[in-house]
């Protein structure tokens, strides 16, 4: 079914929440390995059947995801539920098949990242960007014969913090690589939240004819607050699943000043209002990210969250 007068939006889009991974990277504030699976049963509970539950990195470089072999083994064993596990080198791939031996269940698909600039490349990964979408590939290839889903994101698709734009042929030329592994999907990454819906349109459109059978996924930040306004420019260009961040936490460590992603609350509110349906319960996706202002010590920086849903009408 489709939107009526849009025929590229479908009338359902897939949440993958991202806050046990990329919302909890750059907090100070260490969440406890019982917090994460708090909050990962709980998005479970509001709906969410997609997430990221841990990054298989050096503790060094991401102190809060020093825990991920702990949260993996910790996990709800639900056949409806996908988690996934973000790599970025070969090692991080190995850890990854180690959560599933033994018969465990552990991590049931892997997210590879390639990166559209090299100083970027560099900085993240010590590795040039083509270099990036060759090992995303190899990685990708090495997951599938594990029997492991696969799935690739293009970090810094829009914009880079050290090389500023990013041509938008680049990413094009990058997705068209990368689907030569035939990845579950692609994800376009506005990692420092410069994008514009215009600029979304553009690429996702180009993409998609490149690309007519691949499968898109978007995933952006706030940091300039036009993160949903981005999200619904990807949605009506016909990409069907989009990340979010309970409260809109996030951001990276590796890019000055990028701040959280777009709020699973505020995503939520924006589709159903729009009568585009999810599957998730908007009312437990606030009273999550209203927990995590326990543990965070302050409010998230999402909208919804603070202000409630749409409101009732007052009893007389």
């Amino acid at each position: 079914m489709t939107v009526p007068g849009n025929s590229q939006a479908t009338a359902h889009v897939e949440i993958l929440e991202v806050g046990a991974r990329d919302g909890l990277q750059n907090e100070k504030t260490i969440f406890s390995t019982a917090d994460k699976l708090r909050m990962i049963n709980g998005a479970i509970d509001a709906g969410i059947k997609r997430m990221e539950v841990a990054s298989f990195v050096h503790p060094k470089r991401v102190p809060q995801m020093a825990d991920a072999e702990d949260v993996i083994s910790g996990l709800t064993d639900r056949k409806d539920i996908t988690y996934i596990g973000l790599i970025l080198n070969k090692r991080g791939l190995l850890r990854a098949f180690g959560t599933r031996e033994g018969n465990k269940r552990g991590v049931d698909e892997v997210g590879c990242v390639a990166i559209a600039t090299d100083t970027f490349a560099e900085k993240n990964q010590g590795q040039t960007a083509e270099q990036s979408v060759e090992v995303t590939k190899d990685m990708i290839r090495m997951a599938k014969v594990e029997g492991m889903s696969a799935q690739a994101t293009i970090s810094v698709a829009f914009g880079c913090p050290f090389e500023g734009r990013v041509d938008q042929s680049r990413v094009v030329a990058m997705a068209e690589e990368i689907a030569e592994a035939e990845p579950r999907e692609i994800a376009i990454a506005d990692t420092i939240g410069v994008a514009s819906p215009l600029r979304v349109t553009e690429l996702v459109e180009t993409i998609r004819e490149r690309l007519p059978h691949m499968p898109l996924r978007a995933h952006f930040h706030n940091t300039r607050n036009t993160g949903l306004a981005n999200a619904w420019a990807a949605y009506q260009a016909g990409v069907a699943t989009l990340d979010a961040s309970v409260g809109g936490l996030g951001g990276c460590p590796f890019a000055p000043k990028a701040t959280g992603n777009i709020g699973t609350e505020d995503l939520l509110y924006l589709l159903h209002e729009s009568g585009v349906a999810t599957s998730v319960d908007l009312d437990k996706m606030i009273d999550l990210a209203n927990w995590t202002e326990t543990v965070l010590g302050r409010a998230p920086p999402a909208m919804v969250s603070q202000a409630g849903g749409f409101p009732e009408p007052e009893a007389i």
